[in-house]
């Protein structure tokens, strides 16, 4: 996989050099704890070529970034954005977009057919979910009561063929 220079930025693979920022950044914006990193990323470092499981950061001198997905198992061309985030001091500057316009690149270029992400319904999530509905998501189911009771599961579903 290459890496695609944007705006002084850089989205490229993830490295081991690159955990502890990683760990940081996913701290920063609260998502889950930065320990859990390590178990998300292990199939990744064992055997990168063949874990399918891909790891991207932008890169500004450092992760400023950092998306996760693989493919859905038991599918033809479907895959899941497992996660998406960028450090809370540099959102609303594009970089989230710019990072999920690059996985859906590569995702397209491999022949891919459909990106899923997840979220919750909570209102504390509008953001997120705007988010995805501006990069062209739409939203195709919701469990109610998924994650405990009262938070719902929120699927996109993102085409990546005509």
């Amino acid at each position: 996989m290459s890496s695609l220079v944007t705006h002084q930025n850089t989205i490229r693979p993830v490295t081991s050099a690159d955990v502890p920022a990683l760990k940081f950044l996913i701290d920063a914006v609260g998502l889950f704890p930065p320990e859990m990193l390590d178990g998300m990323m292990a199939d990744y470092f064992d055997d990168p070529a063949n874990s399918g499981h891909h790891w991207l950061t932008l890169d500004d001198h450092g992760p400023v970034g950092v998306a996760y997905f693989a493919p859905e198992r038991l599918t033809e061309g479907t895959w899941n954005l497992y996660l998406i985030a960028i450090h809370p001091d540099r959102q609303r500057q594009g970089h989230g977009a710019a990072l999920l316009r690059y996985v859906e690149e590569i995702l397209r270029a491999q022949g891919e057919r459909i990106l899923l992400v997840e979220t919750s319904g909570l209102p504390d999530f509008e953001y997120q979910r705007t988010f995805y509905r501006l990069c062209g998501y739409d939203e195709e189911a919701r469990i109610r009561d998924f994650y405990q009771t009262g938070e719902d599961k929120v699927i996109f579903r993102k085409a990546l063929t005509e």
